[in-house]
């Protein structure tokens, strides 16, 4: 799928970046204008008019986003499960096939827990789920330990199709 919107973002200056290694940076600069976007808008349909490495970007990023401030506990109680099939066929997509494995485990704690886990906590049942659900922990261990070369690995595929990310 072609996208439908590509932000102008200077070429040079991507690429510069991945020669230099300054992934963050590069990261930031291909997600940025898609958080913008998304934000001008205020919904997700957002995500139909974007090619499958602009959807990989932009929900990867709230992945990481939510595993990072309260693992996949939290990605799940604030609503972005619907993302994860998407991100796994993205992941295989682009080469990251130990980040899909671990997102297709999440899934499958998910799927056998759903009436749990998908429904409105309060404070104190959220924090409890920490405690149900200890699986979580080594899941989010997982994707700790994968998060780096996985953010490579979509940076290559960018950096190798441009033309999918920004107007050229």
């Amino acid at each position: 799928m072609v996208s439908n919107f590509l932000p102008a973002v200077d070429k040079d200056k991507i690429n510069v970046a991945y020669k230099n290694a300054m992934y963050d940076e590069l990261y930031e600069m291909l997600v940025e204008p898609l958080h913008e976007e998304l934000y001008k808008r205020q919904s997700f349909d957002f995500m139909d008019d974007l090619s499958p490495g602009q959807q990989l970007l932009l929900g990867y990023d709230y992945l990481r986003t939510q595993v990072v401030q309260g693992g996949f506990i939290q990605f799940i109680q604030n609503g972005y499960i619907g993302l994860m099939p998407s991100l796994i066929e993205q992941l295989n997509m682009v080469g990251a096939f130990e980040m899909a494995i671990v997102l297709d485990d999440v899934l499958k704690v998910y799927v056998l827990n759903m009436e749990q886990l998908g429904r409105t906590t309060t404070v104190e049942e959220f924090a409890r789920l920490y405690e149900e659900f200890i699986e979580f922990e080594i899941i989010d261990q997982r994707y700790a330990n994968l998060n780096l070369a996985t953010e490579k690995l979509m940076l290559d595929y960018a950096v190798s199709h441009l033309q999918e990310f920004i107007a050229t």
